[in-house]
């Protein structure tokens, strides 16, 4: 063994060129992650703000530019780009299957677990606080077990049901592990080759059952388009500032005229009216050269810490606005305060409650599975699982 006095083994304090590149291209994704996560909580506040308003005996009017829901695709996209920017290093590597795998377990599932235990605990204990309170016990085992399936009402949910978007991400995380095993661009070629390959057998035998049903929805295409911007990142391919604004206001473009027309983005569509300009927002974003965000701002450093607790802000935020929800209710701060105080302070709460769940709760869970599973600290920053919006379908 090598002394500990050893330069040789000592991390450099300096960052190579190469990982000084990979952070800052990190930093301006979470930028973007920083704003899709936020916009997720808008629209789920904004949906409790009518509730309480209808409540009240009045009506809100809620402002939605760009469909907030949107968000879901831009996450997806985000998780296909990061699941190749993170593991460069392991594709084609002896056990590079095994370290993703294991990593992606230990930080998505300790915290899903958690709040699905809290949620059922909620449903077993006051059920009429719940938009719906499905128990039951193989329904809440494959919820656990991330296998989509039917809930008593014939919905495809699992018991908490957010990880509705958390089972299509361990659905590509398996597919990323089988391909891992061969060189980057073939893996990526392959893996793009099987998910077409499922939406199309989606498309061909409909109706499936589920789960097949539920995997082969055109939804997972968009994993699809954000592994080969990877690709594209991993390249070094740089385009131009103007190049990138231009693809980047055609992406908002296109998701403020879907706002107009929200009934276009059912089954393929979907995957095309949100998909492709999500796409093309996080391009211009991954894209981007070094330099152009300076890592130490006030605004980086903002985005990274909402980006990093993110996953904690998704899986959080439903219990927290219920909770705001109620207490403007039930102290009739909603007639005085209005809607858009009661949105405005349940968003300040919200990440607040993320951020102490992420440092207090999230990294040390985090770090425990890892150890459980036998893989050390990734030496990049921890960007995942990517959180994705859903909420319950009372609207």
């Amino acid at each position: 063994m090598a002394s500990a006095s050893a330069p040789a083994v000592r991390r450099s304090e300096r960052s190579t060129p190469v990982e000084r590149s990979q952070r800052e291209t990190l930093t301006q994704v979470q930028v973007l992650r920083a704003l899709a996560a936020s916009s997720v909580a808008l629209r789920h506040a904004q949906h409790d703000a009518a509730t309480l308003e209808l409540q009240a005996g009045r009506t809100f009017q809620s402002w939605n530019p760009i469909p907030w829901s949107a968000g879901v695709d831009i996450f997806f996209v985000i998780s296909g780009l990061i699941m190749v920017h993170t593991s460069r290093q392991l594709f084609a590597k002896p056990g590079g299957a095994r370290l993703f795998i294991s990593r992606r377990i230990a930080r998505i599932v300790p915290l899903y677990w958690a709040l699905t235990s809290l949620y059922i605990a909620v449903a077993v204990a006051a059920p009429n606080l719940l938009n719906q309170s499905y128990v039951d016990f193989r329904f809440v085992v494959e919820s656990y077990l991330f296998v989509p399936a039917s809930r008593p009402d014939g919905v495809v949910q699992p018991v908490y049901e957010l990880g509705w978007t958390l089972n299509y991400e361990m659905l590509f995380y398996v597919l990323f592990t089988a391909t891992i095993v061969l060189p980057m661009r073939w893996a990526v070629t392959v893996l793009l080759a099987i998910l077409v390959g499922m939406v199309l057998s989606g498309a061909l035998g409909a109706p499936l059952p589920e789960p097949w049903g539920f995997w082969t929805n055109p939804i997972i295409l968009e994993f699809a388009f954000g592994a080969m911007i990877g690709v594209m990142c991993a390249s070094g391919l740089r385009p131009s500032g103007p190049i990138r604004a231009c693809m980047a206001a055609t992406g908002l473009g296109a998701l403020m005229l879907a706002a107009a027309f929200p009934d276009i983005s059912a089954g393929f569509g979907r995957s095309v009216v949100y998909g492709i300009p999500a796409s093309l927002i996080v391009w211009s974003a991954a894209l981007a050269p070094p330099g152009k965000l300076r890592h130490d701002s006030l605004a980086a450093r903002w985005a990274a810490g909402v980006g990093d607790a993110s996953y904690a802000l998704y899986l959080m935020h439903p219990f927290v606005i219920r909770a705001m929800r109620i207490l403007f209710w039930r102290t009739g701060l909603i007639f005085v305060l209005g809607p858009w105080a009661f949105i405005g302070s349940a968003l300040a709460i919200t990440l607040g409650v993320a951020f102490i769940t992420h440092r207090l709760f999230e990294k040390p869970l985090t770090r425990y599975a890892r150890r459980l599973l036998g893989v050390g600290h990734s030496t990049g920053r921890q960007l995942g699982p990517l959180p994705v919006p859903a909420y319950p379908k009372t609207d």
